[in-house]
Formats: C-alpha cells, sequence, structure tokens
C-alpha cells in the first residue's frame, strides 16, 4: 500500500511539474524559461525538480508524452463502432477540444521551435502522429466501405491531411475573441471526406419505410 501511495504522489508531483513548465512555455517560451522558475511555479524546490526530470528538455517532452496515453485511449474508445462517421467526427472534436486552451498556440509554437533540435522529442511526436493517424485511416475505410465516405480517397493520406487541418486550430488557440472552430473544422472536414452524416438505416430502424411503399 505504501508504495502505491508513492507512486500516485509521485505521479502528481510530475503532473504538477508538466503543469506549471506548460504555463510558463506557452507564456515565456522555452529558451527563457527556468529550471527554476518552474519549480517556483510548480511549488517545488529546483532540487526536488530535479528529482522528478533531469533537465528541462525531458519536462518540455512529458507535455506532450501525455498525448499518446490519450490518443491511444481515444481511438480505442472507437475501434469496433458500428457508426464510423459519427466516430471519426467524435475522435475529430476530442483532438481539436484542447485548441481552445490559451496555451495552445505558445505550445505548439515551443513544439515546433524545438522539435529539430530533440531526437527524442520527435519520436513522442511521431509516436503520437502514427496512433492518431492510424485510427482516423482505420475509421475512414469503414466509413468508405459502408458507402459514407469518398471511396476514391488514400485512407492513410486523407487521415494525415485531417491531422494537418486540426493542427492548425492550434495556431489560432487561445483567442477568446475569435469564434469556435470546431463546428468549421466539422464541415471542413465533413465536405473533404464526402461524408454521408446520416447512418444507414433500414426497414427495421426506419418504421416509416413500410408505409412509403
Amino acid at each position: 500500500m505504501a508504495r502505491t501511495v508513492n507512486q500516485q504522489q509521485h505521479q502528481q508531483r510530475r503532473e504538477a511539474v508538466t503543469t506549471a513548465a506548460a504555463n510558463l512555455f506557452a507564456r515565456n517560451g522555452f529558451a527563457k524559461t527556468t529550471t527554476a522558475a518552474i519549480a517556483r511555479e510548480a511549488g517545488i524546490s529546483t532540487g526536488s525538480l530535479f528529482y522528478y526530470f533531469p533537465d528541462k528538455p525531458a519536462i518540455f517532452r512529458a507535455i506532450f508524452e501525455q498525448d499518446i496515453a490519450t490518443s491511444r485511449a481515444l481511438l480505442d474508445e472507437h475501434a469496433e463502432t458500428e457508426d464510423p462517421v459519427a466516430s471519426l467526427l467524435a475522435v475529430v472534436s476530442a483532438l481539436a477540444t484542447p485548441a481552445r486552451d490559451e496555451r495552445a498556440h505558445g505550445l505548439l509554437v515551443e513544439l515546433l521551435r524545438q522539435v529539430g533540435n530533440d531526437p527524442q522529442l520527435g519520436e513522442v511526436v511521431a509516436t503520437n502522429d502514427a496512433i492518431v493517424r492510424d485510427g482516423l485511416a482505420a475509421l475512414l475505410r469503414q466509413a468508405a466501405t459502408e458507402q459514407r465516405a469518398d471511396p476514391d480517397l488514400d485512407a492513410e493520406q486523407a487521415a494525415g491531411w485531417i491531422q494537418t487541418i486540426i493542427d492548425a486550430t492550434y495556431l489560432h488557440g487561445g483567442d477568446s475573441s475569435a469564434a469556435d472552430p470546431l463546428p468549421m473544422l466539422r464541415l471542413i472536414v465533413t465536405r473533404f471526406l464526402g461524408i454521408d452524416a446520416a447512418p444507414a438505416t433500414t426497414t427495421e430502424d426506419d418504421p416509416n419505410a413500410e408505409a412509403s411503399r
């Protein structure tokens, strides 16, 4: 039991550090944020911070490493769907929702600056991208098979373009005066994929079908 409690405390403190760091990186940038400032923001000593993370790049990576588990859980939730279109649009919305966070724009800018300097960060981004791309492609293939999406689209390429469109919402993230990007994002994706948003029905599903004959 003591070990479980210690593990929970350890995880909670790591999360406190990454949350504090995300605030500072988004506001001040990676280069101008010191480990001492992160420790102060997290309410711990600098020495304690290095118990949880070896250096500043590791803290920065940890912010984005969290996306891997989140993305995997999201796509797993929709893997056995009976409505691939609804699931695809739900996944798109879930992936884009964090763009509303006021830190979204600043963190994406810093990610783009740092990813070329840190191979480990590049691996984190590539891993998450692959999870999302494969999951979206699987849903798109299912939708195309059911004749509810354009069958002529290459599923992998289309999934990659959807990711690019989602990423673009983060460049405008955190602007409280801007319109909610999700409705327009869903419209763009729906039009791009040639999606029929209405689920397929049978005569058993539609009680009016028999009466109209």
